[in-house]
């Protein structure tokens, strides 16, 4: 996918969730999340701390070759084992209690995701990296695992929160291609759901019903692995 395409689509994201994290009072930063065990401020905290790796990454030598794309990026391997995710939760905890207040900590992720998005405008198309995980991808391949992050995890907090979703178009379109391929409206149309519906249903924040089940396997889609 077009480099200044996904980056489009990660700054509006993270900038809507910027916009909707601004202003949320001291109970409403305490609420669980379908991300259990963390709360909204843990959540947040998390979201920070994916898109956080970037800069390191960008500092790193850029391996000679990608190896992998965004879809392969998630497989079921070590990557989503009971270890690692349990220091996943532990380094969002971590990320969201460095922050005073959740105020405080709404203006560093904004800090965070401009900064990433300020180093990522200044590489070359063709430039790969190395994530955390071992893999060598195109940094446009890994900026597109981000907009999931931002934009799936926006879904669970607008939950959380009782808001109705602020999902922007361009990373909805961006995060359906990846889950569908290019062809993704025409599955989308026959499926009948918009672009929200979809990918809660994609990731399994709402679940299919028989009917749903087996239009999804006629059509062949095939669901990544997200955790």
């Amino acid at each position: 996918m077009n480099q200044d395409r996904v980056l489009e689509g990660f700054r509006v994201e993270a900038g809507a969730l910027t916009r909707a994290m601004s202003g949320l009072s001291p109970a409403e930063w305490n609420l669980p999340t379908r991300c259990s065990p963390w709360s909204v401020l843990d959540l947040l905290g998390h979201v920070c701390v994916v898109i956080g790796w970037l800069p390191d990454m960008l500092n790193a030598p850029a391996p000679d070759e990608p190896e992998i794309s965004a879809a392969e990026y998630y497989r079921p391997d070590d990557r989503f084992s009971p270890r690692t995710n349990e220091s996943r939760i532990t380094l969002a905890k971590d990320r969201a209690a460095q922050a005073a207040d959740g105020a405080a900590f709404a203006e560093d992720f904004a800090t965070t995701w401009q900064r990433v998005d300020r180093l990522c405008q200044a590489q070359q198309a063709d430039r790969t990296v190395r994530t955390r995980h071992g893999d060598a991808m195109l940094l446009s391949e890994f900026l597109l695992t981000r907009v999931v992050e931002v934009a799936v995890h926006g879904l669970d907090l607008a939950d959380a929160l009782g808001r109705e979703p602020w999902l922007t178009s361009s990373a909805a379109d961006a995060v359906t291609e990846l889950l569908l391929g290019t062809e993704h409206g025409t599955a989308t149309d026959q499926l009948g759901w918009n672009r929200t519906r979809f990918l809660r249903k994609a990731t399994g924040r709402e679940p299919l019903n028989a009917e749903e089940a087996a239009q999804v396997e006629q059509l062949g889609i095939r669901w990544l692995a997200l955790g």
